[in-house]
């Protein structure tokens, strides 16, 4: 652990309870660390996870960082007052997005361990950033392996039992309306997604059907699924809902 100060936080009014990953998006992690310290640009986070592994601790816990803007989840719009922000060196979409390094996501997993060992953080508040604030943000991407930090403790992974080919329809999409986009927007409002329910599958749904594939089924970005809400999607928005619903029992 590398300690690097930012001077760019404030307080909390309360404890964290979730924690939100980021990719840097920047050329370099040592552009993207001196941005995170820079006082200007009113940007930073709790730690930066570099390439090679290393991790540089910029702000206390206790404090309340600036990485995740105007952003929302379950009813909650002051997501740096309530998370723990975590950037995670990558070029980004916009310089070349590559896969995250094995010593990365190992110093990830690491930091989760002794995060939550410090506060009461459940594993459905373990978000990207694209989830509090689609549209606006898409990291840390559909590159990152949600899946083995699922698989090591950490977030929430599900891998439910498909029905059978056509037994729920074509597609959502583009216009749809009725029962089916109603029940879709209510399992994304519920998860978190700042989204209401009822009119039709407009631009604001796709966004947010997008922003779940990102992080829970990141095979289906950039093919013709993404932003359409296909079987597979639904059973797993509702797959995640009941594991919400059984572990917060």
């Amino acid at each position: 652990m590398i300690e690097t100060p930012s001077p760019n936080f404030n307080e909390r009014k309360g404890p964290p309870d979730m924690v939100v990953l980021h990719y840097t998006g920047m050329m370099t992690g040592q552009a993207a660390l001196e941005r995170l310290c820079d006082p200007a640009s009113q940007v930073s986070a709790h730690y930066l996870v570099e390439e090679d592994g290393r991790v540089f601790h910029l702000i206390a816990e206790e404090r309340r960082a600036w990485h995740s803007g105007v952003s929302f989840w379950k009813g909650e719009t002051d997501i740096n007052g309530a998370s723990i922000g975590i950037e995670i060196v990558n070029p980004g979409h916009e310089f070349g997005y590559i896969d995250f390094s094995p010593a990365q996501i190992d110093a990830v997993i690491g930091l989760l361990d002794h995060i939550r060992e410090r506060w009461d953080i459940p594993d459905h508040r373990i978000l990207g950033h694209s989830d509090v604030a689609p549209g606006r943000k898409i990291d840390p991407g559909e590159r990152f392996p949600w899946q083995e930090l699922a698989a090591h403790g950490h977030g929430l992974w599900v891998q439910p039992d498909m029905p059978p080919e056509g037994a729920m329809g074509p597609p959502l999409g583009a216009g749809d309306e009725g029962l089916g986009v109603f029940s879709l927007q209510s399992a994304l409002g519920k998860l978190g997604y700042n989204i209401l329910a009822g009119g039709p599958y407009d631009a604001e749904t796709a966004t947010v059907v997008t922003a779940f594939q990102r992080h829970w089924l990141p095979d289906q970005i950039g093919g013709d699924l993404e932003g359409r809400a296909d079987a597979k999607l639904r059973v797993t928005l509702m797959a995640l809902l009941r594991h919400i619903s059984l572990t917060d029992a």
